[in-house]
Order: structure tokens, then C-alpha cells, then sequence
């Protein structure tokens, strides 16, 4: 997962009470730009063996992931990853509207590369699967190289179904599915569109566009809203489709004694009247020859959905209602390092070479309409804004054979 020119972007689901839009954490050691670096190449055969560990706002998530990599001929790769997430809760969704909760994610994926001439196509699927939620997704990519493989242009789609269903605790202390909720699903379309251009031998640019329009069950089935009144609670209620835009702009420079610097900014906005802004720095500095650092920071700050509010008026007031704390108004700092060792530079029997890694990352997230509804004795409404940070630590082997 760590090799100067292919490093692979490694991410952790974390769900807040049994979130259904997952929100995706980048936690891994990256150079920051993950657009081809040179002509069109096959991944080398690779092993990549993972653990990773979040820690923060009453979640703890954990895990293995192994993701392997195999040539068959010369013009043709597969792959398979098996990835776990054991996560306990009692966040401040949970603790204010649910029980705490220990669960297990396991999600398999298997993928298919060929390469004609100066493309790449690509072929992908990946099945999730929990206690009361499941998900399939199908992905097709193709890459082409342009004038004298100065300029890459990239395509993408992506289809995926997903099974929603709630779990009941009965008086006794068992837990089922609540056959009142049934199933339920949601239809999920992805669009990519990207182009890489090398300007000078220094310096790599790309602009990425992507489209994601999803139908049906977009909800959490557990969160609830709260109104001023303090009458009884009522589930979230979302509106069954959603469309999103985003614009992701990024450049690499490459410095005289082997480092780099890279920055990103990506616009994002969706038709439930979210607005957000993404800004990443990185610097890339190698120590010696066995030696990698990578320093990061990275600013995100959005606007809240239309239909969001901390505290609703009465009850039935509007059709559509939220209290996710991630469609309210909030910002994210995360400041981060990866260090990597290289291992085997000259080959160990059927090594080619290897790298060992540790990555860490410190998140702060700030929440300027979502309060701490867990704090008591004041109005409600009047409770202090919410806020916490977190930890993410992973570390992983990548053994090139």
C-alpha cells in the first residue's frame, strides 16, 4: 500500500447509529493525488495486509483488511480484498435516541484489470454485509492514455442496491427483525469523469467530476428528530431521492531533492440543498533510501440540508425532517503523517520487495446547529453545540512478489 508512485488510498467506514449514508474517512497514507503517474500499467503482483483503528465521539471501530494482488499473462490482473469493521457505539446519536451497540461489517470484493495498448479497463465487485443491512455493488472503469502518454482520460461507473432493515429489542432483552419495518431499499448510480496531464516533469495536474444519484430508502431507520414541545419523538423522514455534483481540482509538484507537494479543493453540492468545500494539503519527503514522511491537513466545511434542523416546532410540521449531524452546518480539520519503511530493496527469495507502514490521523469536528441533546436541565434547544475529535491509526504490510 506504500509504493512511492501507487500508493494506495485505504478508508474506514464510520457509521453514527447505523448511518446508511456512511461517511468515508480518508485515514491512510497517501501522496494526495491518486490520478496515474505515468503510461498505462497494470498493478504489480501485491499483498497489502491491514489493521486500522478509529477512536472518537463514543465510537471505537476495528479491523482487518487483506487485499491481494495476481498478473495472469501480461495483459491481465485480478484482485480480492476481505475487510472487517467491529464497531461498538454509544455516540451522541446513540446515547440520545438508541442503545449502545456492538456490531461486525464484513465486506468481500473481487476485480478484474485488462490492458489493451494504452488502456485500461477495469471490472469490480463488492458485497457488504451486516446484521440488518447489505449492499452490492457493480464497477466499470476504462483509462486511455493520449499524446505520448502526456494525458490520461478516465471513465467510471458504478451501480449499487442496498437492504436496509432495523433490528427490535424486545422487553426480554432479545433483540429481531422488526417485521413492521420489513425491508427496505435504496438504488444508488455513480458517474466519474476524469483527466490527468503531465505540464513538465515536475509538475502533474487533474480534474475529476462525478455524479451520484440514489432512489429510495435514504434514512437512518433508528434516528430520531425532537421538537421544542419535548413531545414524544418521531423517525427521521428523508426524501426518497438525492443527486450530487461534485469538482474535484488537484496538483503535484515534484522538488529537486526527490519530495513532493501536493494540494487538492473539490466543490460539492446536492439537491438537498448541501453546499461543501474540501482543501488538502500535502508534503511527500523521502529519509535516505529506506525512508518515507508524509505530512498532511486537510479543511472541510458544508452547509446544512434544507430539511435539517437541531429542533422541529411540532410534530407533521414539514413532510421531510432530520437530525443527522452530518447534514447540518459543520467543519472538519484533520492533521495527519504516514511514515514508510522500505523492506527487501534487493529481493528476499520470492519477494520482490516490501514496505511497512503506520499512518495516523487526528480528526476535529465542529457543529454550529447540531447541539448536545445528551446534556440536561437547560431548555430545549439551549444546550451547548456539539463538537468531539477522534483518532485514526493503521498499520499495514505491502509485499510485492
Amino acid at each position: 500500500m506504500a509504493q512511492k508512485a501507487d500508493k494506495v488510498v485505504a478508508v474506514v467506514v464510520i457509521k453514527n447509529n447505523k448511518k446508511r449514508l456512511s461517511k468515508v474517512i480518508i485515514a491512510a497514507a497517501t501522496l494526495g493525488i491518486t490520478f496515474p503517474l505515468t503510461a498505462a500499467i497494470l498493478p504489480a503482483d501485491r499483498l497489502d495486509a491491514l489493521i486500522h483503528s478509529y477512536d472518537g465521539g463514543g465510537m471505537e471501530i476495528n479491523g482487518p483488511s487483506l487485499l491481494i494482488r495476481k498478473m495472469l499473462g501480461t495483459s491481465t490482473s485480478v484482485s480480492a480484498n476481505y475487510y472487517v469493521d467491529s464497531i461498538s457505539s454509544a455516540s451522541i446519536d446513540v446515547i440520545t435516541s438508541a442503545s449502545p451497540y456492538k456490531e461486525k461489517r464484513k465486506e468481500h470484493s473481487v476485480g478484474v484489470e485488462y490492458l489493451h495498448y494504452k488502456s485500461i479497463m477495469s471490472f469490480n465487485y463488492t458485497n457488504s454485509e451486516e446484521n440488518d443491512f447489505s449492499a452490492k455493488t457493480y464497477s466499470v472503469g476504462i483509462s486511455q492514455d493520449f499524446f505520448g502518454d502526456l494525458t490520461t482520460l478516465s471513465m467510471g461507473y458504478a451501480r449499487g442496491k442496498d437492504d436496509v432493515m432495523r433490528i427490535e429489542k424486545r422487553t426480554d432483552g432479545t433483540k429481531s427483525l422488526d417485521p413492521n419495518f420489513g425491508t427496505k431499499y435504496a438504488d444508488r448510480h455513480n458517474f466519474r469523469l476524469g483527466l490527468s496531464q503531465i505540464l513538465s516533469k515536475h509538475l502533474i495536474a487533474g480534474l475529476n467530476y462525478e455524479l451520484i444519484t440514489d432512489k429510495g430508502f435514504l434514512n437512518n431507520p433508528y434516528r430520531t428528530v425532537r421538537f421544542a414541545d419535548g413531545s414524544a419523538n418521531e423517525f427521521e423522514e428523508y426524501p426518497n431521492t438525492r443527486s450530487s455534483n461534485a469538482v474535484t481540482a488537484q496538483l503535484k509538484y515534484y522538488l529537486p531533492y526527490r519530495a513532493a507537494v501536493s494540494g487538492e479543493y473539490r466543490l460539492f453540492s446536492d439537491t438537498w440543498g448541501i453546499n461543501a468545500n474540501n482543501i488538502k494539503l500535502a508534503y511527500t519527503h523521502p529519509i535516505d533510501k529506506e525512508w518515507i514522511i508524509d505530512l498532511r491537513y486537510r479543511h472541510y466545511d458544508q452547509s446544512r440540508a434544507s430539511f435539517y434542523s437541531d429542533v422541529f416546532n411540532t410534530p407533521g410540521a414539514q413532510t421531510f425532517m432530520a437530525r443527522d449531524k452530518e447534514l447540518s452546518t459543520y467543519t472538519n480539520q484533520t492533521l495527519g503523517f504516514s511514515l514508510s519503511y522500505d523492506l527487501a530493496q534487493q529481493g528476499w527469495k520470492f519477494i520482490d520487495k516490501g514496505s511497512i507502514n503506520f499512518a495516523f490521523d487526528h480528526m476535529m469536528f465542529d457543529y454550529q446547529d447540531f447541539r448536545d441533546a445528551s446534556v440536561t436541565g437547560v431548555p430545549i434547544g439551549t444546550e451547548p453545540l456539539y463538537g468531539f475529535s477522534s483518532n485514526v491509526m493503521q498499520v499495514y504490510l505491502s509485499v510485492w512478489y
